[in-house]
């Protein structure tokens, strides 16, 4: 599936650990939640929701693969983008799925809403 579109392209940069993708894809006033299975965070610039991404994603994490990427209908103005990664992590292989919920600002997300399943072991 080519990554063209902003959903994609951020689901991308989050699999590479991209702080620098990540700041392009959003507008200066992100308007930012998340929900993990433990916390609420949140985020109003493209630095917040950097540090917010590496919290999730710690450097010994390492994101082996971007399974799946899959976008749906829209749902009026709000745009729907589901990803699933595969991670190695110090205690071994997981699964992470993330769903994002996001509103464009001309070529960048102005409001986001990603919620995580958590990193859950696979054999």
């Amino acid at each position: 599936m080519p990554m063209t579109s902003l959903g994609a392209r951020f689901a991308a940069a989050v699999a590479a650990k991209d702080p620098a993708a990540v700041r392009a894809l959003v507008a200066d006033d992100v308007d930012f939640k998340g929900l993990t299975p433990g916390r609420l965070w949140e985020g109003s610039t493209p630095d917040e929701l950097v540090t917010v991404l590496a919290q999730w994603f710690e450097p010994q994490d390492h994101v082996d693969d971007l399974v799946e990427v899959v976008e749906s209908a829209p749902v009026a103005d709000t745009q729907h983008v589901s990803y699933r990664l595969r991670i190695t992590t110090p205690d071994g292989p997981h699964a992470v799925a993330q769903q994002a919920y996001y509103r464009a600002e001309g070529d960048r997300i102005g409001y986001l809403r990603v919620l995580c399943s958590g990193f859950r072991p696979v054999d």
